[in-house]
């Protein structure tokens, strides 16, 4: 059976907790509709997880009283850190990569405005969000960094850190994975329209490998995701 996960900052060293964040309150017992003795997950997004028994709802106050039953950091030995730089698409399928992103153990996305960018703002809010109950939904103990919108140029300069750079685009040669057994793996995604010539050449220019998945023409979003999935390979 499934237990409910939730996003929030708690005292690891304490044995009883209390919940008085509203949002949550109204999920549990309003949505949920979870009683007093059933169990509940607390993360706290930095690893630190808690697994609690519902002892009171107290519906005046607004708050919830729990038992912790066992608490662990979640430190899983991840070989590979995947960080995802994707132009801004069109908010839904910018929304989509950020949620799938965060569930395939995505580390970090970086935001970016490239030449054929059509919409260039984000809401960081509405990214953290998506973010937040992706975690919980998935079973994440970490979150995902969402990086601010960028330039493509202070992106592939703040790239220079990785130890491989994919810069995807159809022009590009085929690429087979596993690429790496360890280190830090950037993904270059383009927006709806592709990337330019001089776009591609300032690729070149920082020794980024040009690369595609397919001779098929994928959307920005179904590249990015599957191009994130397979860099864990």
């Amino acid at each position: 059976m499934r237990i409910n996960r939730f996003l929030i900052k708690f005292n690891s060293n304490s044995d009883n907790l209390q919940i008085n964040n509203a949002e949550i309150y109204n999920k549990i017992r309003n949505v949920l509709k979870l009683k007093p003795g059933e169990k509940i997950i607390l993360f706290d997004g930095e690893a630190n997880e808690a697994l609690t028994e519902i002892l009171n709802i107290d519906a005046r106050n607004k708050t919830i009283d729990l038992m912790v039953l066992d608490k662990r950091k979640d430190i899983k030995k991840i070989n590979k850190e995947i960080i995802l730089y994707c132009s801004i698409l069109k908010k839904e399928n910018f929304e989509l990569v950020v949620q799938k992103a965060t569930e395939i153990g995505i580390a970090k996305i970086v935001s970016i405005i490239s030449e054929r960018t059509i919409k260039t703002g984000v809401k960081k809010e509405r990214m953290e969000k998506i973010i937040k109950e992706a975690s919980e939904q998935s079973g994440r103990a970490t979150l995902l960094k969402f990086v601010e919108p960028t330039g493509l140029k202070q992106a592939m300069e703040s790239a220079k850190v990785n130890d491989l750079n994919l810069f995807f685009d159809i022009s590009g040669e085929f690429i087979n994975f596993p690429i790496l057994t360890s280190g830090k793996i950037g993904i270059f995604i383009g927006p709806e329209g592709g990337w330019n010539k001089n776009e591609l050449e300032s690729a070149n220019k920082y020794n980024m490998k040009i690369v595609k998945l397919s001779d098929l023409t994928f959307r920005a979003e179904t590249a990015a995701i599957i191009a994130g999935y397979l860099s864990f390979l």
